[in-house]
Order: C-alpha cells, then sequence, then structure tokens
C-alpha cells in the first residue's frame, strides 16, 4: 500500500511500505495445532504492505486512514527480538494492547453421516470494523512465566460471518475480563462474552427482555405454551470463552510485545431462542508494557 505523507515543507511524498516480515518470526510457538492456523494467518499479513508499525499509524492523518483499513489493523514491531528472554521479569501495565483476528471458522456438524463435528471456513460480512484496541491489562512477567489480567478498553466488537451453506452466525468477539496464566510461549484462560443484545432489545414480535410485550400478541390463549417459552422469556446471560495466547516478538529498548492469539467462544442465542455455536479466532495481538 501506497500513502501520502507530508514532510515539514508541505511537500507531498509518496512512501511505498516495502513487505517485511511480522511476529510470525516466533521460533518456538507451543500450544498445540491451533496455533499453527494462527500462525500460518500472521504468515499470510507478514508480505502485506499495509502493516505499520505504532509510531508509523500515529503519524497518518485521518485523511490518510480512511477508507484505507488500517485503522483495522495492530501494530508491527519492525526491530525487536523473537528471544521472549529479553523481557525483564516484573509486574507491568499492558497498555494499547490489540488484538486482529485474520481467521474466523465456526463448529459445524460433518456433512457426512457419522463424521466429527468440524471448524469450517467462513465468510466475513461485517465491515472491517472488528480488531479490539487500546485494551489494558495487567501482567506480571516471572522468568518464563505470566500472569495476564484484562482490565477495561475497547474489548468487545460484533462481527457477522457467512457459513458455506449460506447460514449467518452473529457472535460478540470479546476478551472482556480475560485472566490467564502459563508461560511466554503459552498462557491461556477464560473470558466472559456478554450477550450480542441488550435488554431493551424487542425481537420481530416486539418482545424484550425488560420491554415490550411479554409474548406473541396473535397468540395470547397459548403464551404459556412450552414450546413458546425459549421465544417468550429472554435470556441475557453471559457466556464463557477461552483464549491461548504465545509471544512471539519483543523490544525491550519500546516495550514493545506482540504474538499470534487464539480463541474460542460462544455465538449470539438470539436472546436465549437458540443453543450457541462455537467460533474460533485466530490472529495477531500486540502491546506496549509499562510500569
Amino acid at each position: 500500500m501506497a500513502l501520502n505523507m507530508r514532510t515539514a515543507n508541505g511537500s507531498a511524498v509518496r512512501a511505498a511500505r516495502p513487505a517485511r516480515a511480522m511476529v510470525c518470526k516466533a521460533q518456538k510457538v507451543n500450544f498445540g495445532q491451533a496455533a499453527v492456523a494462527a500462525v500460518a494467518s500472521a504468515a499470510m499479513m507478514a508480505g502485506s504492505a499495509s502493516a505499520l508499525t505504532y509510531d508509523e499509524l500515529q503519524g497518518l492523518t485521518y485523511l490518510q486512514v480512511k477508507g484505507t483499513g488500517v485503522a483495522n489493523t495492530c501494530p508491527v514491531i519492525e526491530g525487536g527480538s523473537t528471544n521472549v528472554k529479553d523481557i525483564k521479569s516484573g509486574n507491568y501495565k499492558l497498555t494499547k494492547f490489540c488484538m486482529e483476528p485474520t481467521s474466523f471458522t465456526v463448529k459445524e456438524e460433518s456433512s457426512f453421516k457419522g463424521g466429527e463435528t468440524e471448524f469450517v471456513k467462513t465468510k466475513l460480512m461485517t465491515r472491517l470494523t472488528y480488531t479490539l484496541d487500546a485494551i489494558d491489562a495487567d501482567m506480571n512477567i516471572s522468568g518464563n512465566n505470566v500472569t495476564f489480567k484484562e482490565i477495561d478498553g475497547i474489548d468487545y466488537a460484533p462481527v457477522t460471518v457467512q457459513l458455506p451453506g449460506g447460514e449467518r452466525v452473529a457472535f460478540l468477539f470479546t476478551i472482556k475480563q480475560f485472566e490467564g496464566k502459563g508461560t511466554l510461549d503459552s498462557f491461556s484462560g477464560d473470558f466472559t462474552v456478554p450477550s450480542y443484545r441488550g435488554s431493551t432489545f424487542l425481537d420481530p414480535k416486539g418482545r424484550g427482555g425488560s420491554t415490550g410485550y411479554d409474548n406473541a400478541v396473535g397468540l395470547q390463549a397459548r403464551a404459556d405454551a412450552e414450546e413458546f417459552q425459549k421465544e417468550n422469556v429472554k435470556s441475557y446471560t453471559a457466556l464463557k470463552g477461552s483464549a491461548v495466547f504465545s509471544v512471539a516478538k519483543v523490544d525491550a529498548a519500546t516495550g514493545e510485545i506482540a504474538g499470534v492469539f487464539e480463541s474460542i467462544q460462544p455465538s449470539d442465542t438470539d436472546m436465549g431462542a437458540k443453543p450457541p455455536k462455537d467460533i474460533k479466532v485466530t490472529g495477531l495481538w500486540y502491546g506496549q508494557l509499562g510500569n
């Protein structure tokens, strides 16, 4: 991607971003086959000329970002090292934590009789607004061990994907209240997945949780029938997801840290009317360590 940069004297300079290796240069990622998919996704992104460092992103104007998709990407580390031991032990505040998905798959029943369920590829229906950003977290590093606790930030984004058969699956991509522990090569934990819709949302028949009708208006005589209970009684219970992260690249001088992640979380339940599907999200993450 080519970007118009302006020098101090106001003249436009055409700056072409060269393709460069990103966090996929990890020498050791030990959290199963799932990580392979994430690293493969990272490798695909590594060839993208739109990969920008944090300072480069901060140097762009609104018009330079508008319509390019750059706002939906996480920064990359241009220098640094793949030796995670370069990070000194200590209690850190992780700021500017960013998660950029590169793959969405949905767990589906096999199309063959007796076949096992599998995660199938999907088509993204959402615009480029699904990256989580500006998240703060506490990160404790002791040697190669790490504990991680998400605090706050832009930690959720609604996403819709389409299955090969045409069915669309909505879900709230999130990392809310994530608490994980493990090693720098692989730390994992659970997080909370809030309801895709709030209690004031009304379904097509005007039913809601805190407002609207209690039941389908045209079926008053059968309002309490068991078959309509899931549709009439709205549920906004938060569900649980799990995620695993791996540190792939660090820059001890700037405090930057980056890697790959994989999360599995439930989809929207249509306010309790249908069972959730399992969504697997893989991608890249970035953050800055500070005191």
